[in-house]
């Protein structure tokens, strides 16, 4: 039960770093630290999807965490 866990939460883990990178901000990384100007935008499409899915896999793996620490 305890492999299980394991290759399930570095399953997850990969697929949340992956989306995370996937989710595009800005052109790189200027915007990260103020070098274009924002401006306020709904998420659409595919944008949305990511978001969802950014936070689905986090409390995923945050709950697979918690098990395997009590396990």
């Amino acid at each position: 039960m305890k492999n299980f866990l394991l290759i399930i939460q570095i399953i997850v883990s990969t697929l949340l770093m992956v989306i995370i990178l996937l989710q595009a901000k800005g052109s790189g990384l200027s915007a990260t630290f103020g070098g274009e100007g924002g401006f306020y935008r709904s998420k659409r499409g595919v944008e949305k999807l990511f978001v969802y899915l950014t936070v689905i896999l986090a409390t995923l793996f945050f709950i697979i965490s918690t098990v395997l620490v009590i396990i």
